[in-house]
């Protein structure tokens, strides 16, 4: 085909985020400054920012048999770069400023890393195609290997790095096995034809082994053993990558293969998919009661947020993509925000972040404002009224309720008073004093720092959210309702 003005348009968002990684890479490579690489990862990304709005007017634009750029797209690729734009300021935060206070080794490279997850984030919410699916998928995961292990000198780091690229690695292998097969019977890498084909058994069986490896990427139930070990080893910035970016991407082309590929909103393998949705619930909710690390607790609530997005799913008409881009737009910013005050605890200097829960008992007599932003941010993961993940969760019920799924609805309610018991045990560590106990003391002037502006932006955004959505789901609807699926 040939590229017009209208179809490089529609790619500003990737061709920017390229162009940044590109310049990212000679700035490192003419000279090391830390505050000029981050200040250029800014900028590009916020230009990709904005170039959305841009793209959104000229779509839906075919660009090759590859990618669709349609509003479904550009929402997702919206939701990617703010989240990958807060990434990068928690990190800049987090690895400090100098040599002398902050990380010892090349500081320069998470960033490029960061910026190229995102590329690999924006090809896999556009594609149209398994073998982009595939390219988009790789390119979002392999830079995180070295993400998790980037502080080198900790042992926690490598065995979580290395642990999430084996399962990774299984995970890219079924599903490449499960695109094989479909091929076979199809003869087709294109959603739209193999829509065509009518659901065989065959088709059926590669979507099953698809399923398995975005399990994996999602971290459900039963493949989510690997989830708790690699957020509590990844450095705090990495870990709020992996729990935001890596999950929009996965799930929004997850909810495309659901709408497109036959044979799997029925039957045996949408039976498999509610069985998965309330393991999720249930497990992820059950399992975080039993812990008393932070980052472990955000690991397995975020198995049974993505369980609650299932329900959303499963119901997959009426209310469920505006449920789902409400609810990923809500979880996106609640997990951003808890991340975040871990990592403004932390240090790259210490043998492990700021994740024990007894670091943090007593933090509001000492760091108040962190404490106002941590327990805005467990109110919203538990869905009480007036935060946004309210907002998010109330919008999946209505989903639920519209496609009469009961049992995943009865099973949502427990999980989530499961949910709020942890929470609160969280909000309450906070307020006790532990005299004589060591404590990570957060550095002296946060609230002025880069990280501690966005983190402080973050919770001011899910109390208004939660107490006006109106603007974020007039953009939902547009986005759902003009997306081709």
């Amino acid at each position: 085909m040939q590229l017009t003005n209208i179809h490089l348009t529609a790619m500003l968002p990737l061709l920017l985020t390229a162009a940044t990684i590109v310049a990212v890479m000679l700035i490192i490579a003419w000279k090391r400054n830390h505050a000029l690489t981050f200040g250029l990862s800014a900028i590009g990304l916020n230009l990709a920012l904005l170039s959305v709005i841009p793209a959104s007017r000229v779509a839906p634009q075919a660009i090759t048999s590859l990618l669709l750029v349609d509003r479904f797209a550009c929402y997702y690729i919206a939701l990617i770069l703010v989240a990958t734009l807060a990434c990068i300021t928690l990190a800049y935060a987090y690895l400090g400023r100098t040599r002398t206070e902050g990380f010892k080794g090349n500081r320069e490279e998470m960033y490029l890393l960061l910026l190229l997850a995102a590329a690999g984030g924006i090809v896999l919410v556009s594609t149209a195609n398994l073998a982009g699916l595939f390219i988009g998928l790789e390119l979002l995961s392999v830079p995180v290997y070295g993400l998790v292990g980037y502080v080198f000198f900790n042992r926690h780091s490598l065995e979580a790095s290395i642990k999430y690229m084996v399962l990774s690695a299984a995970g890219s292998a079924f599903l490449l096995f499960g695109m094989a097969m479909i091929y076979a019977d199809t003869g087709s890498l294109n959603f739209s034809q193999i829509s065509q084909a009518g659901a065989t058994e065959l088709i059926r069986l590669g979507a099953a082994l698809m399923l398995v490896g975005l399990g994996f990427k999602l971290s459900l139930v039963p493949f989510h053993l690997w989830t708790p070990d690699v957020y509590q080893g990844a450095p705090a910035p990495v870990a709020a990558f992996l729990a935001t970016v890596s999950k929009v991407g996965a799930f929004a082309v997850l909810f495309r293969l659901y709408l497109q590929l036959p044979g799997i909103s029925e039957g045996w393998l949408n039976t498999l998919l509610a069985v998965i949705a309330m393991a999720s619930i249930l497990i992820g909710n059950l399992l975080a009661l039993l812990q008393g690390n932070l980052k472990r607790i955000l690991g397995y609530s975020s198995i049974a947020h993505l369980g609650y997005l299932l329900v959303a799913l499963i119901a997959s008409k009426g209310l469920a993509g505006e449920a789902i881009a409400v609810y990923l737009a809500t979880y996106v910013l609640t997990t951003l925000g808890g991340f975040g005050v871990i990592t403004l605890m932390s240090t790259p200097l210490k043998e492990q972040d700021a994740d024990a829960l007894y670091d943090y008992r007593g933090l509001f007599w000492h760091r108040p404002y962190l404490t106002a932003v941590l327990t805005t941010m467990m109110l919203s993961l538990a869905g009480i009224p007036l935060t946004a993940g309210f907002i998010g969760k109330f919008y999946v019920i209505a989903s639920g309720v519209e496609s009469n799924l009961w049992w995943l609805l009865g099973t949502l309610i427990v999980g989530s008073a499961i949910g709020a018991f942890y929470y609160l045990r969280v909000i309450v560590t906070l307020f006790m004093r532990a005299p004589g106990e060591h404590r990570y003391e957060a550095p002296n002037g946060w609230g002025h720092q880069a990280g501690g502006i966005m983190l402080l932006a973050v919770a001011l955004l899910t109390v208004l959210l939660g107490v006006y959505p109106q603007p974020l789901l007039d953009l939902v609807q547009q986005a759902v309702l003009t997306a081709s699926l």
